[in-house]
């Protein structure tokens, strides 16, 4: 009897640390990943803040990436401001804050949704919403030219102008820069802002659609050359949104359902160097959860390319770019604890008909 209870108790032991181990691994963020994905972790495992959201990420001319959000105690709360951190390559920095809302009065409002863009000459630009709610926020600026460790006094952008509202803007070929931008009033609705000083001075098209058929915000954009843009927009109506311009951004199609699912939630996309396009998005119209990566050559017809998240949970408002060696890299709110990084190494990705989500 001794002898037959001794194993059984090893065994028990030993499913009790492996369960462990697993638990831990999964919290560090090296669960298994999908095929493609080469890297997988988290920004930051211990904050000053126990809640964030709405992360950004660029690259800088020496190949580092740096990596911006929103952190407080809640969303909305006046405590909320803008953090930072920089990969060198190796490992993510200590986080710090770099922009909040304290007014000239002393008061203080919430920050919202950063977005990070790397002009041709390396200067990094932080665009940011200041304001108690989408409602009355307005949009702020601040940029650096030393990889972060300094940043100039934040402005405020021209009125009217809000800044790209949650996804990086696009550098054109004739040297514009286009946002996609949005307002939360009595409706959703988009419009884009152009510049063509880099920033300095902005002019904006109108708010494009009717809110009876799409309330839509947060526009990213795909550059499909000669003039020829898309945008694909988060929306209400449990689908994600297109509209297009074959004039550089200045006028816009109708607004249109896409085949892709959209909970309500963000979403962005990237034009790749190979001409295709990438997107991550939640497919559900239910939760924010699963959170997935498709690909497409024309940018209607998509392929399943990876599943990033799967369990339950919020796993949202992605941020994605290609860095100058060609991987993807891809920030996201993981349950409103920490930011998630994943690397994407697109030539190991494994693409199938988008169906097989549904």
């Amino acid at each position: 009897m001794i002898a037959a209870t001794i194993p059984f108790r090893r065994v028990f032991v030993l499913a009790w640390w492996l369960l462990i181990l697993v638990t831990i691994q999964v919290q560090r963020g090296f669960a298994q990943n999908a095929p493609g994905v080469v890297k997988k972790e988290f920004i930051y495992q211990e904050a000053p803040f126990p809640e964030c959201h709405a992360s950004t990420i660029t690259e800088l001319a020496d190949g580092s990436l740096i990596a911006a959000w929103f952190g407080g105690t809640e969303e909305k709360d006046p405590d909320v401001g803008i953090w930072f951190s920089r990969f060198d390559g190796s490992r993510w920095s200590a986080v710090r804050e770099v922009a909040n809302g304290v007014q000239a009065q002393g008061n203080r409002f919430p920050c919202w949704n950063p977005v990070l863009f790397t002009l041709p000459d390396g200067t990094v630009q932080l665009f940011y919403k200041v304001g108690p709610s989408p409602r009355d926020w307005w949009g702020m600026i601040t940029t650096t030219s030393d990889a972060g460790k300094s940043w100039s006094t934040p402005r405020r952008l021209p009125a009217g102008i809000l800044g790209p509202i949650k996804n990086k803007p696009v550098l054109l070929s004739n040297g514009a820069l286009l946002s996609g931008s949005s307002t939360e009033n009595d409706h959703w609705r988009v419009h884009l802002e152009l510049s063509l000083d880099l920033g300095q001075t902005w002019t904006k098209t109108a708010s494009l659609g009717d809110v009876e058929k799409f309330e839509v915000i947060q526009p990213t954009i795909l550059n499909h050359g000669k003039g020829l843009l898309q945008i694909l927009c988060r929306s209400k109506q449990d689908v994600i949104v297109q509209a297009t311009s074959r004039n550089g951004g200045i006028t816009w199609s109708e607004l249109s359902a896409t085949k892709l699912p959209n909970p309500n939630s963000g979403i962005d996309a990237v034009t790749l160097a190979d001409g295709r396009f990438l997107l991550v998005y939640n497919h559900t119209t239910s939760a924010r959860s699963p959170i997935n990566v498709a690909i497409s050559e024309d940018g209607e017809n998509w392929f399943a390319a990876a599943v990033l998240e799967n369990s339950p949970g919020e796993f949202s408002y992605p941020a994605v770019i290609q860095s100058s060696d060609g991987l993807i890299h891809v920030t996201y709110t993981w349950k409103r604890r920490k930011i998630r990084h994943v690397a994407i190494d697109l030539k190991k990705l494994k693409l199938e008909p988008i169906s097989v989500w549904n």
